[in-house]
């Protein structure tokens, strides 16, 4: 199928049909980003400490007084998980005992009638509803792993189902998926149920965007593609993100936000009868009559003529019968074995990276909304520039620029981490910034890299181990009990390893998307090449289109 773009060039490039679809697109990917990080808002964990029982009959002093106050970072804080004896500051309380020279002499107790919790920007958290604190502190970052495996899950079946039923079943399957569960959370009677249907949520969540960047980068062509793929899809998703912090400001409960988050989803639905399948899926399982009815519907919103089409399908469908490609095809053979096994490495180390520091950034001083909203919008500008990148300059190239200046930034954290805090905010921003660079450049290259057949399977296996990466990134910060710089040069040398791998990947960049595994062989894949060496496919006039083999695939003739 190499010249697939050609024998679909009678469409346009941006008629009607790619502008209704563009956009629905683009507005199907609002869930996912709108609930990626709602843990975030859900799992906050506010200020608290032991409550003190209103039958306890003792003054507001003395209720203040029965917490003990400790050093945390060197500054004095009401204690969270302990307590004077209550029994012995009552007596105290009532003899008007000096409670300043007797209290720090008193045994101290664990919260035996719970605690208060701060309301200042929280009405209600899973953390206050199900007190996980002090002695269940650990169901914290635990409940975030069952979150990402649960995403882990859902890029791993997502994808074989994709490549073998298509790609709108998976994409409005995932959506429902993630708007059902948001609903079922919202009752969850407690911590085990939750995590339980928390788990569901997060299969549903990762796996709708994959699919829809799939599709977009199937149904699109040219420079269309690299504007869907690059710029337009991770922006209004990262919009998406940006809409959960203005929901949880205006929402302060836990239930009713994840109800809210469920609308987005709902509203998505209808739009299964206005998107299309791809066609070009289509094609690659055999299926040409499907496809040819969705060409003439798509000439007919453009108001073009439709050729008159030869299907020379007869090879297609023996290859379909014969074999079904799948997840082993992308280790069977040498070639395509070394292009999986680098990009998996390496969707894990910048996973590990992006999450670690959204992590630690948002434990950032300050109204947490607006941390949330402000670090998100640095996105905005890291995905404009890499669409400008996609469109003129190598792949390789582009995203070892981009993760270098962050791994530089990130490494300078270390030197600057106490004495200079505006500084550090500043070079984590800019580490954040070049990775994320890297990442949308990622998402590109591995969509162009795979062949139809296989390529949502290639993208949810890549998916898989970068949710594996975001899995690990919450007890990334733990490492600091062993060196205090080490989650910085962990995220940092990951990074780096990207960097090095990435160098031993093709270049993609001006060349046409392989539909076939055989396509793939094809292809030059010399295994080392340096980036700025990258040989550049000039631009097809047409005089190329006699050299090339034509497969088994939909051929155009037009009447004039």
């Amino acid at each position: 199928m190499q010249d697939y773009e050609r024998s679909v060039s009678f469409l346009g490039t941006w008629g009607p049909f790619q502008q209704r679809v563009f956009i629905l697109l683009c507005i199907t990917a609002i869930p996912s980003g709108y609930n990626i990080m709602s843990i975030f808002f859900v799992m906050a964990s506010p200020h608290h400490h032991c409550r003190i029982p209103a039958h306890s009959n003792m003054s507001q002093e003395w209720i203040q007084a029965s917490i003990p106050v400790q050093l945390v970072n060197g500054e004095p804080q009401r204690s969270s998980c302990s307590r004077y004896n209550l029994d012995l500051v009552q007596n105290l309380s009532v003899l008007e005992s000096s409670e300043d020279a007797i209290l720090s002499s008193l045994k101290q107790e664990s919260c035996r009638d719970g605690w208060t919790y701060s309301t200042e920007n929280y009405q209600s958290t899973v953390v206050t509803e199900f007190n996980l604190v002090c002695s269940d502190q650990w169901k914290q970052p635990l409940t975030s792993l069952v979150y990402f495996l649960g995403a882990l899950f859902g890029c791993f079946v997502s994808g074989p189902i994709s490549d073998r039923l298509g790609r709108k079943p998976v994409l409005f399957g995932s959506i429902g998926m993630l708007s059902l569960f948001n609903i079922a959370v919202a009752f969850a009677p407690s911590w085990p149920i939750f995590i339980g249907l928390f788990f569901m949520m997060g299969a549903g969540q990762i796996a709708s965007f994959i699919v829809i960047f799939v599709l977009g980068s199937e149904i699109f062509v040219g420079s269309n593609r690299v504007l869907f793929c690059s710029l337009c899809l991770p922006s209004v998703w990262v919009i998406g993100m940006m809409l959960l912090p203005c929901t949880a400001y205006l929402v302060r409960t836990w239930r009713h936000l994840s109800l809210i988050l469920a609308v987005p989803g709902l509203a998505c639905i209808p739009l299964w009868w206005q998107i299309p399948e791809s066609y070009r899926w289509l094609v690659s399982q055999g299926r040409l009559q499907e496809a040819v009815h969705l060409l003439t519907s798509a000439a007919l919103e453009n108001k073009v003529d439709l050729p008159q089409v030869l299907l020379l399908s007869a090879k297609v469908k023996n290859t379909k019968s014969q074999n079904s490609p799948g997840f082993l095809d992308l280790l069977r053979t040498k070639n395509i074995r070394h292009i999986t096994l680098k990009m998996w490495l390496i969707w894990f180390s910048l996973s590990v990276s992006y999450f670690g520091l959204s992590f630690n950034m948002s434990s950032l001083n300050g109204n947490p909304f607006l941390n949330y909203f402000l670090v998100t919008a640095v996105e905005l500008p890291a995905y404009g520039l890499s669409w400008l990148a996609v469109r003129s300059h190598p792949r390789r190239l582009s995203f070892i620029c981009f993760t270098l200046l962050g791994v530089v930034a990130l490494l300078l954290v270390q030197f600057t981490l106490h004495s200079e805090p505006s500084v550090t905010l500043s070079l984590a921003i800019l580490g954040k910034f070049g990775i994320l660079g890297g990442i949308a450049l990622l998402y590109v290259h591995t969509g162009e890299l795979f062949p139809t057949v296989i390529r949502n399977t290639a993208m949810s296996s890549c998916a898989t181990f970068s949710r594996i990466g975001s899995s690990l990134s919450p007890y990334l910060l733990e490492l600091a009990v062993f060196y205090e710089f080490l989650p910085w040069i962990i995220v940092g040398s990951l990074s780096l390893l990207s960097i090095m791998l990435y160098a031993f990947l093709p270049e993609t960049f001006r060349q046409p998307l392989p539909d076939t595994i055989q396509e793939l062989h094809d292809k030059d894949t010399k295994w080392f090449r340096w980036p700025w060496a990258s040989k550049l496919r000039p631009k097809d006039h047409g005089n190329s289109a006699k050299e090339q083999t034509i497969g088994p695939e939909v051929i155009c003739i037009t009447h004039l």
